[in-house]
């Protein structure tokens, strides 16, 4: 039988392989099928976030701001973001989504809200609850050893 640090092992990897394998199937038979997985990840922090400076994007993507700037150069071909200048200050440059890229990150939502009902509504409030904590205990770790 396997040990417990096998089985999380391979429910990790898994898991993280098929989310991504998921979202790269829904992405090539849905309206945005000029996205890649990564600048969809770039929507979904623009949209979570807001109007906002590069570095700031780039620090949430665990990014550099040099390899952010690729993948908005191609959303701004594509049609999905939008540069413009702070009001405030008009040295800082802000990027922003446009319809199409509110749109795209509408369209990211739900797939992961579907992913997220379908989970708990497979467990117990107990169960979620352990799940939770689990989670997010996996992800401070990571937050903490690798940022």
């Amino acid at each position: 039988m396997d040990s417990k640090r096998e089985v999380i092992n391979r429910v990790l990897v898994t898991l993280f392989n098929n989310i991504l394998h998921i979202e790269e199937k829904a992405l090539k038979t849905g309206p945005y099928k000029n996205l890649t997985i990564s600048e969809l990840h770039v929507i979904e922090a623009i949209g979570k976030e807001g109007p906002s400076p590069m570095s700031v994007i780039a620090a949430k993507l665990y990014v550099t701001v040099g390899t952010l700037t690729i993948a908005i150069n191609n959303l701004v071909r594509k049609g999905y973001v939008m540069r413009e200048r702070s009001e405030t200050d008009r040295r800082v440059v802000l990027i922003q989504l446009t319809d199409l890229g509110v749109d795209a990150h509408k369209h990211h939502e739900i797939f992961h809200n579907e992913m997220i009902e379908y989970t708990m509504a497979s467990l117990s409030d107990e169960e979620s609850d352990v799940l939770t904590k689990a989670l997010s205990k996996i992800t401070d770790y990571f937050a903490e050893k690798y940022t």
